[in-house]
């Protein structure tokens, strides 16, 4: 019996995100399939220079683009508006965890960097998130 187990790969992670976005309730699920999801192992190096981060791990996900509350007409933006997950940070963090399911910490990490999207306050998040529970 081979017992070897692989971590998820990036599609996995990827479909986690997708169907954490279809359980958004009704009014946020159509703004949300507006914003692309993007899967890689870890933020690039520049990235993690630029937000000031020393270590790769500590990095599970980011919002990139206007979020919908400082939008204009005038805004041009030179890419979509991008939720980004990093899958080796968020795989360590549910190994180091132990107390939660994949699907529900990237369901989680994917909710958080919506929020910066919608314009959220913790409130809104936790209306949404029920993380602790």
């Amino acid at each position: 019996m081979d017992t070897t187990q692989t971590a998820p790969d990036i599609d996995t992670v990827h479909a986690l995100a997708e169907a954490a976005r279809d359980a958004l309730p009704e009014p946020f699920r159509a703004p949300a399939l507006q914003v692309a999801i993007r899967v890689e192992d870890f933020a690039p190096d520049s990235l993690l220079d630029e937000l000031e981060i020393g270590d790769a791990f500590e990095l599970t996900g980011l919002y990139d683009g206007i979020p919908m509350t400082q939008k204009s007409f005038a805004d041009q933006p030179s890419a979509p508006d991008t939720i980004w997950l990093f899958r080796r940070p968020i795989l360590d963090e549910w190994a180091a965890r132990g107390d939660i399911g994949l699907s529900d910490l990237v369901a989680h990490v994917y909710v958080h960097e919506l929020a910066h999207h919608f314009g959220w306050s913790d409130a809104d998040i936790a209306r949404i998130d029920r993380w602790w529970e």
